[in-house]
């Protein structure tokens, strides 16, 4: 049995959280340069409109980094799962496209969700330019996943400094040389800053690669094939599906309810700051895959490590939510005005043990994974969504309340029953050696 230390955790798990740290900034910076361009209320809630879709047209390789750091062992498990790749990469790409043909957009966007006219516009624009996305997402994914097998978790963290790097200078770069909407100042900057982390990737993942392309097979007949590969990974897909309808849905409601333009505006900028924090959780997942052991043995250090990793972080929002760091964020650094910074406080508050949650989400997640029982994560998903799609209604009609709080609520009690729901899958996955896949 490998030895496992909590400082050997923290070191492997180290440069993931960093990470996801760093594309956690992103929102929020992305979000301050929006607000201090023209017309930042319309293009907030633009921008916010094209990024819940363009993550949603992403759902069917989100979780590629996941599947190549469970499969990929040898040539052939490279070979297979790269083809894997690229194939979900087209599927998503076409989504996106669909999206843009004209009278989907208006019938989705106008007609569904109602959007204000100098939204939609603005929104058509910027989801234009998250075109390349899908793809350079699904492949930068495939190559992390190889390298935290691999044990290289800082060539992950140094991808995504260059990636952030790239973003940020677009984004200044296009304000002040350009006169663009601020919605597509975003998405452009988004969308370039991921590009460049795909060919960085690609670069730094040649020793990963080579070392596997030599690599022949312990047993040439337990290699998975494209059939194993997609009934391993259709339920992960499920899960990203299902889990990425929420902001189109939340974006749905927010519309509907109390105080549309300004719940819509305010949205993208508290899930930035709650993502600021619950990306520590959500780095956790592919460490802990990669770190249990074949058969979950070492679940208990990893459990351990989970439970102070997550009060920790629900600790530190509720740092901010609850002192004056909260007018620091939303007034100084994010750039709203007091109006908008005054519908960000409660919900803020409200999410305070959400990221405990979705750290404890990650470690189930990460214990099914290794089990090979992926079908339980799709399904605690779907639990979730349907939480979320009860809660609002509830307080966002029933109770009249402004649409940016109704839709925090829900997400935290949506959040709730997923992980409880995966309670007793888990419990039986421990309960006995991980199968063969």
């Amino acid at each position: 049995m490998t030895t496992r230390t909590y400082r050997s955790v923290l070191a492997f798990w180290l440069p993931l959280a960093a990470t996801w740290l760093m594309m956690s900034v992103e929102g929020p910076i992305l979000a301050a340069v929006i607000a201090r361009l023209a017309d930042p209320t319309y293009n907030l809630a633009a921008y916010g409109v094209a990024f819940a879709f363009a993550i949603l047209v992403e759902a069917p390789v989100i979780m590629l980094m996941s599947a190549s750091t469970a499969l990929v062992e040898d040539a052939p498990s490279l070979q297979r799962m790269r083809r894997f790749t690229w194939a979900l990469n087209g599927i998503a790409t076409v989504l996106l496209l669909l999206m843009l043909v004209p009278p989907v957009y208006d019938l989705v966007m106008r007609g569904l969700i109602g959007l204000p006219d100098e939204v939609a516009t603005i929104t058509y624009g910027a989801l234009w330019i998250f075109l390349p996305w899908p793809a350079a997402i699904g492949y930068r994914r495939f190559l992390q996943g190889l390298l935290i097998r691999a044990d290289r978790t800082r060539l992950v963290a140094a991808g995504t400094v260059i990636r952030l790097a790239a973003m940020v200078v677009t984004a200044l770069a296009l304000a002040v040389a350009a006169d663009l909407p601020g919605a597509w100042v975003g998405s452009a900057a988004l969308s370039v800053g991921v590009v460049v982390e795909a060919v960085a990737a690609r670069l730094m993942a040649r020793e990963t690669l080579a070392e596997l392309t030599d690599t022949p097979p312990d047993d040439p007949d337990a290699v998975p094939g494209y059939r194993d590969i997609s009934h391993f990974y259709l339920p992960l897909a499920l899960t990203s599906l299902i889990g990425l309808t929420v902001q189109p849905m939340l974006t749905f409601f927010m519309g509907r309810a109390p105080a549309p333009l300004e719940s819509l505006a305010v949205f993208p900028v508290v899930h930035a700051l709650s993502f600021v924090f619950r990306s520590f959780g959500l780095s956790y997942q592919e460490a802990a895959i990669a770190l249990l052991g074949r058969h979950n043995e070492h679940v208990a250090m990893m459990g351990r490590f989970a439970l102070v990793l997550g009060l920790a972080t629900s600790g530190a929002l509720g740092l901010v939510a609850f002192t004056p760091l909260s007018r620091l964020w939303f007034e100084v650094l994010s750039g709203l005005s007091p109006e908008l910074a005054a519908y960000a406080v409660w919900p803020t508050r409200l999410l305070v043990p959400l990221p405990a949650l979705s750290v404890l989400l990650s470690l189930q997640r990460a214990i099914l994974v290794q089990g090979r029982r992926t079908g339980p994560i799709s399904g605690a998903t779907t639990v979730e969504v349907i939480g979320i799609a009860i809660l609002f209604p509830l307080f966002g009609f029933g109770l009249g309340w402004t649409g940016v709080t109704a839709a925090f609520i829900a997400f935290l009690g949506g959040r709730l029953a997923g992980n409880l729901y995966l309670l007793r899958p888990v419990r039986e996955v421990l309960a006995r050696p991980a199968p063969s896949l």
